[in-house]
């Protein structure tokens, strides 16, 4: 097959942006599956309804896999059609080691693993079966949600780098405050910085669990002052984020119209 036949294939699999009727069709059917393949493993948890309907959890998972399977190797074999994975060779290693293509990877692999590893513990196959959740991240390729939040992350990148430095300078300036006020060899919750951090992020957070708090008067007081300052701090990301939403959404609306 050509270059040509390999770019429908890529623009079949990829989010429709046209009025493709079978590549709007693919991604329903993958979002579909993604999102079924989620529910799966939330109710795989339960354990009556484990026990009910195992095999019929465990067809699903093979389908899934077969599905998801045919799509990876079909992007890595037509991924050439690409400029910047052109080479036969080394454009497919380039693609493997892409986002996109780590997500696919991890989507599949944890079905394939127990059966590379021989006897594989219990505890382990447990937790490669909880990997099958990163199936959930295929969906930013699909859906227009996820493609927005990444666009925004990646725009206003800086802005949130430098909130969250900030964020960390408070965390340890606070933490390391409170041991030292808070101390006592018999006390838990403070015997170390780390170990006081805990308390810092509930406090900054204004979550607040009450397993550890400060009893002096000035432990009290400290805590109080970063409640209050984490009530700022924590209002920056949400405020650069629905900015950087805004902003987007106002030059999509841009362009549609331009468009037409």
């Amino acid at each position: 097959m050509g270059k040509s036949t390999k770019q429908k294939i890529l623009k079949t699999l990829d989010k429709a942006e046209s009025e493709d009727a079978l590549s709007k069709g693919f991604d329903k059917f993958i979002m579909a599956l993604i999102l079924l393949n989620v529910v799966a493993v939330i109710l795989e948890t339960v354990d009556s309804i484990h026990n009910d309907y195992e095999l019929a959890f465990e067809y699903f998972e093979i389908g899934s896999v077969v599905v998801f399977s045919i799509e990876y190797l079909i992007r890595l074999w037509a991924c050439t059609a690409l400029e910047k994975y052109k080479h036969p060779i080394w454009g497919r290693l380039k693609y493997m080691v892409s986002v996109e293509a780590i997500i696919d990877l991890l989507a599949i692999v944890p079905f394939y693993l127990p059966f590379l590893i021989n006897h594989a513990d219990g505890r382990i196959v447990r937790v490669l079966r909880l990997f099958r959740l990163f199936r959930i991240f295929k969906l930013g390729r699909y859906s227009l949600a996820f493609g927005l939040i990444t666009t925004v992350i990646k725009k206003r990148r800086e802005e949130l780098l430098v909130t969250l430095t900030l964020l960390i300078i408070m965390l340890v300036f606070a933490s390391t405050l409170m041991y030292y006020i808070e101390y006592e060899p018999d006390k838990e919750g403070f015997q170390s910085i780390p170990e006081t951090m805990w308390w810092g992020v509930a406090t900054l957070t204004t979550v607040g669990y009450g397993d550890v708090y400060p009893v002096t008067a000035l432990g009290k007081l400290l805590g109080a002052v970063i409640a209050i300052l984490g009530v700022g701090l924590f209002a920056l990301p949400a405020g650069i984020i629905a900015g950087g939403f805004e902003s987007e959404l106002s030059s999509r609306k841009k362009k549609d119209r331009k468009e037409e």
